[in-house]
């Protein structure tokens, strides 16, 4: 047999366990193609509207990406995969292992027979990767994403699950804190959906007392959390009006800011610095305070000009370095920083997210500088709202 017909054998297996319902999991390793810091792949089926897919989440060093794909695409995508990409897979069923193993061009399979594995349920696998569940939950129902009896409601679906993504990246920098009960301000709080999820987890589920505030400028907002609040038993969590900038963030440990607009989320950043906050953790969104400056200089970065003379582009290399400034900013600060996507691009493009946790050891402020300086020149930039709040006086 070929190698070619020992991939197809391979993934005609794969099809037949996903037909009938048999397939445990499907993992590829030893990765050798050109994507950067992609460290494998898991691949299991999932019940979705519209029918069963493969669900494949793609592992890399910050960040895992989710891709649901009906069986033709996923079977393609393995196929390319395995002709060249991979050099190894792993398949369970509920009667069999499959492993698939390629030197060069030479493909070994080898099938071991298992007995008592019973079939997956991806209804099952969904409800137990929730870190809230629904049920009657007071702040759930007032927020419109569950009916009275708790069930969540067919157009919060996404709203939801958004909701437990976001706290299952979240919950464990809090968790990580080594104050005894942290104090975490939630800037720009909205209505409240991520404070709400993440202060229910980390007191009702995790057990861990914390102190919640979320801050909102828009004063109907804050009585309307209040309440909820107060309906939901919250102690520990309040909402106070006012902006960013004003408000006082001493004694915070975790500084939070879900989609501050343009530079108030570098009005979050400068607060949680001052606070001497352990954790700071950002989703920027707008960025229009540096775009306007490249806007108005582009000819500066004449090498990035065949770029830079498209409105996409522009946007895109903005958002790029702004981001890249604030990390640099918090490093010089003494915060060790990762920045990475946190939810699909479907659900929304501003999906990256910025955390910041606080160092012992500061790196060298003044290469740091250099390297700001430098950027600001290659770019025609003339300031960073982020790096004039910080150089000014206290």
């Amino acid at each position: 047999m070929s190698s070619a017909e020992r991939i197809e054998d391979f993934l005609g297996q794969v099809k037949n366990a996903f037909t009938g319902n048999d397939l445990l999991r499907l993992r590829l390793g030893g990765y050798h193609g050109s994507e950067v810091d992609l460290k494998g792949v898991d691949v299991k089926k999932i019940a979705v509207k519209g029918g069963d897919k493969f669900s494949f989440t793609f592992h890399y060093k910050t960040r895992d990406i989710i891709k649901n794909l009906i069986q033709p695409e996923a079977i393609g995508q393995l196929r390319t995969a395995l002709t060249g990409e991979f050099r190894s897979a792993q398949l369970a069923t509920t009667g069999f292992d499959m492993s698939f193993e390629r030197n060069g061009d030479k493909v070994r399979l080898k099938r071991t027979d298992v007995t008592g594995r019973e079939a997956p349920s991806s209804e099952h696998d969904r409800a137990k990767n929730r870190m809230i569940g629904a049920g009657k939950k007071p702040y759930l129902h007032a927020l419109k994403i569950t009916d009275a009896e708790g069930t969540v409601l067919k157009a919060s679906q996404d709203k939801f699950r958004q909701i437990n993504k976001m706290v299952e990246i979240f919950a464990p920098l809090i968790e990580a804190i080594p104050a005894e009960r942290p104090r975490i301000v939630d800037m720009g709080a909205g209505k409240g959906y991520l404070t709400f999820a993440l202060y229910d987890y980390l007191v009702n589920v995790a057990k861990r007392p914390v102190e919640m505030v979320g801050v909102e400028y828009r004063a109907e907002l804050v009585g309307l959390c209040n309440e909820i609040a107060r309906q939901s038993g919250f102690e520990g969590l309040r909402f106070e009006q006012g902006s960013i900038i004003d408000h006082d963030a001493g004694g915070a440990d975790a500084v939070i800011a879900l989609h501050a607009c343009d530079t108030a989320t570098d009005d979050a950043i400068f607060k949680g610095i001052s606070s001497g906050a352990s954790l700071i953790t950002v989703a920027p969104c707008c960025h229009k305070q540096i775009r306007r400056q490249m806007e108005a200089r582009s000819d500066a970065a004449g090498a990035l000009d065949f770029l830079l003379r498209h409105g996409t582009f522009l946007e895109r290399q903005a958002e790029m370095v702004t981001d890249g400034m604030r990390s640099l900013l918090l490093e010089q600060h003494g915060y060790k920083t990762k920045v990475f996507e946190f939810i699909s691009d479907a659900h929304t493009p501003k999906n990256v997210l910025i955390v910041a946790e606080r160092q012992n050891q500061r790196a060298d402020p003044q290469a740091i500088a250099d390297k700001i300086a430098a950027t600001k020149a290659f770019f025609g930039i003339d300031y960073h709202h982020l790096e004039r709040l910080l150089s000014a006086p206290l």
